[in-house]
């Protein structure tokens, strides 16, 4: 065995230096955040005042709301969660369709569709939003004035924010699932076959479970990416104001800490999502 070279002591330094600071540049906001969110004072920055739960449980004589009596941002949390499982469940299943497409079928213009499917990608959010907006707000005044009828989910609201958010997020969860069925072994499916299993079932009890990682793993990001989106969201968006939206809002109003303390929860919520795939993945590796 050759040994290997010995790193000069300034190159370790160096590399060192550049993590620490990476590490602080990526968690230092973070930390400030979820550190002022405990700020007794009416403003979400420094210097600190002291330690107080208000901006989460609220207090009346002080006349602050906390985050758990703030109906407007616990309504906007909700919205987000149901606009977010609505993307995830459609992402994950016309996603799963899609990578048996590209990797099972054989067409003309394979190729070109693939590329394709990856422009919603690489075309900014608001632009996005805005083609959407304009496409679906022509067909529903066609329908009105041609047809007499009324397609309300082609109206800005939350119909419209899944579609626009799905748009792109299925492109995700599509590439995602596809780089895992492109590894799988088909000799397993024709083996099952041989012994009498039909294709429903070779699908449901040895292709879906092979899957399922890609497919979980496409859920989680599909969810966080439509629960986080701004850009899109802002061109799309009716009445109902999803998380981003409202504190938007209240950013051009004036923030308070309770700004922080959403933050702080959002964070600790997909850090145990993010824990909780990875124990159910290494239980499946043991």
């Amino acid at each position: 065995m050759i040994p290997s070279l010995p790193t000069p002591r300034w190159l370790r330094a160096t590399t060192l230096l550049y993590l620490g600071a990476f590490l602080l540049f990526l968690f230092l906001p973070l930390i400030t955040v979820g550190v002022f969110a405990f700020n007794d004072a009416p403003y979400p920055a420094p210097p600190w005042k002291g330690f107080t739960l208000d901006w989460f449980v609220g207090n009346e004589p002080a006349g602050r709301t906390g985050l758990f009596g703030d109906e407007e941002l616990l309504s906007s949390i909700w919205t987000s969660f149901v606009v977010a499982c609505w993307v995830t469940g459609l992402s994950v299943a016309v996603g799963t369709l899609n990578a048996f497409l590209m990797e099972r079928a054989r067409f003309r213009g394979k190729e070109a569709l693939s590329m394709l499917m990856l422009v919603p990608l690489v075309i900014p959010g608001v632009i996005l939003g805005i083609s959407i907006l304009a496409f679906a707000s022509r067909i529903a005044e066609f329908a009105s004035d041609v047809a007499g009828i009324e397609l309300e989910f082609l109206r800005p609201g939350l119909p419209l924010v899944v579609l626009g958010q799905f748009s792109y997020i299925a492109a995700i969860a599509t590439i995602t699932i596809s780089a895992r069925l492109k590894r799988f072994d088909r000799t397993l499916e024709e083996a099952a076959l041989n012994l009498g299993a039909s294709r429903a079932a070779v699908l449901r009890t040895i292709t879906l479970p092979y899957l399922r990682p890609a497919m979980i793993g496409s859920a989680a990001i599909a969810f966080l990416m439509s629960f986080e989106n701004f850009n899109t969201t802002l061109m799309l968006v009716g009445a109902d104001a999803p998380l981003t939206i409202m504190m938007y809002g209240r950013m051009r109003e004036g923030a308070t800490p309770v700004l922080n303390a959403v933050s702080l929860f959002l964070m600790v919520a997909s850090a145990l999502l993010a824990l909780t795939l990875m124990r159910r993945s290494d239980r499946r590796a043991e």
